[in-house]
This record gives structure tokens, C-alpha cells and sequence, in this order.
């Protein structure tokens, strides 16, 4: 089913003929009692614009001119999209409160010239306790940040649009979100087309023993003791692309790959456990994207304020 916005003096039967085949069609007159400016409602051709609703997560916003912001959100219909949110910056704004970071929203969209136009937007999930706590809302950086990178304007990834919903929902209640963070990347990795193999051997394809093994992010996963040994970092290895990988943190990366958040969340890891989890996907991150996060600087900094404050 399609929206559009018409003109009713001159398609007035055009109207009508479109609802008697079940699309959705607004009036300007309608929409201007709806609180739409003109600016926000033009005619494509001087008759008539198409309009569609999506619903759309705020990964990211960035100031445009003297009142506007161009948000980049992700849907599920398209994937990420750029969108111009018009007038949102001034006080007087009824789309401001509804196109923050992090808030799930459903948006009323009119096709531009160069970016799309939200000439409405209604709340659906704020997330507030994500945005009002200082740890939770550096793991909302993140988690946005990773679907940035990892994705493609256009390309419609419902799966992943579904993860990121829960997880900014898990961000606001879950007690271990470094864990939740793990549990994210893992289920990311998988939907954008890079899962890592940790059942296997990268390189032979022998099935991976319980024991201490080797962890290549060039591989693409775990390799045996037998084809890790000659890659890791020694005297004459210039350039290592393997490094030890304890069984116990197998055994998390594996059980995280394979079970829900529920289940995940009951796991209890010691320090040392977990940051040898957290390194191992974050340098397989940086490998697959070529470049560091923002995000992960800003992680460490708040971690380092909260232990010097004792928290």
C-alpha cells in the first residue's frame, strides 16, 4: 500500500480512485490540519508528492543550516537512510522530542531533491533510561556506530533492525553491558556477512579440539593448535596475524554465538575472561573495517571515570 499527498482541487477523482484500490492518500488541506508546513508539503511535477511512512532508529545527527539536522536512521524497510528534519532545532518544535538519539520513531517522509523530509514523527520507544545514565548511553554510541559502519544506505536488513530495537531495549534494564555488547556484536557479524568461525579450524576445516587454540582475525576465526603455531608473534614473525586464544574463551564466544540474550545474560565472567573476549572481537572489528571506532575511545574514558569514582 502506497500514501500520497494530493492536491484535491484537481485530483479529486484521483483521489477517490486510489482509496477505492486500499492506498492511503492525504489532502494537503489534511495535512496542513495535521501541523505540516508548506515548506514541508510540495508537489512533485506542481500536482502531487508521494509520502510513506517508516518506522526508523536515530543512529546519528549532524546540524544543517540555522534551524535543521540531517538524521541518519536506520528502518526496515531500507536499511539506513539520511533524512532532513526540518526546523527541529528551534524551540518551538513538535519533531524535536521525537527524533533524538537512540528513539525508535514512526516518520511520516516526503521525497527530496537530495534527502528525504520528515514532515512528521511520533515517539514509539523513547529509551529514556538508555539516554539519562552516562554508561548506558556510551554502549548506545557503540551499538549505533557499529550498524553505521557495518552497513549501506539502501540495503534493507530487517534482522538487524530488529537486533538493534531490542538491544538499545536490553541497554536500558541489562546489568552487564559489556556482555550485551559482546552478545551484539556477535549477532551484527553474523547479519552483515562476516560471522566468525569458532567451531571449526579458518584454514583446515578440522573440527577445533578443547584446548588452547589460536585466534586469527585475517582467517576469518579460530584456527587448530597445528595451523596457529607458525602465526603467532615471535622472534623472525614480522608480521603475526594469530595470537593464543584460551579454551575458556572459546568456550564464551561460542555459547554467545549460539543462544539468545536470555540465556546469555546469566553467564558471569571473570575480568580477565572478559577482556580477553572483548579484545578478540574488537580486533576482528578493526580488521574488517579498516579503521578504529570513535565510539571505543569514548567507552574507555567513561570506564576510567567511573573506576576512579568507585563505580
Amino acid at each position: 500500500m502506497i500514501t500520497f499527498v494530493a492536491d484535491q482541487c484537481v485530483f479529486g477523482k484521483t483521489v477517490q480512485l486510489l482509496r477505492s484500490e486500499g492506498h492511503t492518500v492525504v489532502t494537503l488541506k489534511e495535512l496542513e490540519k495535521q501541523g505540516a508546513t508548506d515548506d514541508e508539503v510540495q508537489c512533485v511535477n506542481g500536482h502531487r508528492e508521494r509520502l510513506y511512512r517508516t518506522e526508523a532508529i536515530v543512529l546519528k545527527r549532524r546540524d544543517q543550516g540555522e534551524a535543521d539536522r540531517v538524521l541518519t536512521v536506520f528502518t526496515p524497510g531500507v536499511g539506513k537512510q539520511q533524512l532532513l528534519a526540518k526546523g527541529v532545532r528551534k524551540v518551538t518544535s513538535r519533531k524535536a522530542g521525537h527524533v533524538e538519539l537512540f528513539t525508535h520513531s514512526q516518520f511520516l517522509v516526503a521525497k527530496g531533491s537530495t534527502w528525504d523530509i520528515v514532515t512528521q514523527a511520533e515517539t514509539i520507544h523513547a529509551f529514556r533510561p538508555l539516554r539519562e545514565d552516562l554508561q548506558r548511553i556510551s554502549y548506545g554510541y557503540y551499538v549505533a556506530e557499529l550498524v553505521d559502519r557495518f552497513t549501506q544506505e539502501g540495503d534493507e536488513n530487517r534482522s538487524l533492525f530488529d537486533l538493534l530495537l531490542a538491544t538499545l531495549g536490553w541497554l536500558s534494564k541489562a546489568q552487564d553491558l559489556p556482555l550485551l555488547a559482546r552478545f551484539f556484536e556477535l549477532r551484527l557479524l553474523a547479519l552483515v556477512g562476516y560471522r566468525p568461525q569458532f567451531f571449526q579450524c579458518a584454514h583446515c576445516r578440522a573440527d577445533i579440539e578443547p584446548v588452547n587454540n589460536f585466534w586469527s582475525p585475517a582467517a576469518g576465526g579460530v584456527l587448530c593448535p597445528r595451523c596457529g603455531e607458525g602465526l603467532i608473534e615471535r622472534p623472525g614473525n614480522d608480521r603475526p596475524s594469530a595470537e593464543p586464544l584460551s579454551l575458556n574463551a572459546l568456550k564464551v564466544l561460542r555459547f554467545l554465538q549460539t543462544h539468545d540474550w536470555k540465556t546469555c545474560s546469566r553467564l558471569r565472567l571473570t575480568p580477565a575472561l572478559h577482556a580477553e573476549v572483548e579484545g578478540v572481537l574488537q580486533r576482528y572489528i578493526l580488521y574488517q573495517l579498516e579503521r578504529s571506532l570513535k565510539s571505543v575511545g569514548f567507552l574507555r574514558t567513561v570506564r576510567r571515570l567511573l573506576a576512579s569514582s568507585g563505580q
